[in-house]
């Protein structure tokens, strides 16, 4: 690869950064709902998991989008991404025998224009493509 095509595009940074931006204020927001953050930017083999936090018997796996509107966010979710990120959450959780007995559960935090997160709970489940 030449170092021209290492570099990430003036839009595609800024993509990247606004993303990683986005997912710290998720964990802020959680954490102030009463979540622990267990991991952000969790990497395995099958994918990357944006965020991953707990609360109570529920551990949850939360894809995180900066879009213009939520629904935008959510439609942004492609099939093949879900089922990446179910794999993931499986390999975290196989690493993790201690979190087994908790209830899984797949969110989506989407930021708007506005900046404020809209959380959806429970937003897919892996067996729904």
């Amino acid at each position: 690869m030449t170092a021209q095509g290492s570099r990430k595009s003036g839009w595609g940074r800024d993509a990247f950064h606004r993303g990683h931006g986005a997912e710290r204020r998720a964990a802020w927001w959680l954490r102030l709902k009463g979540y622990r953050v267990l991991a952000i930017n969790w990497r395995s083999v099958a994918g990357e998991i944006d965020l991953i936090a707990r609360r109570g018997a529920t551990l949850a796996f939360i894809e995180v989008k900066q879009r213009a509107d939520p629904d935008t966010a959510v439609l942004s979710l492609a099939p093949q991404q879900r089922h990446r990120l179910a794999r993931a959450a499986g390999l975290f959780v196989a690493q993790r025998p201690a979190l087994a007995d908790l209830t899984l559960r797949f969110d989506l935090m989407a930021f708007g224009r506005l900046g404020r997160p809209v959380h959806m709970k429970d937003a897919w489940r892996p067996d729904s493509g």
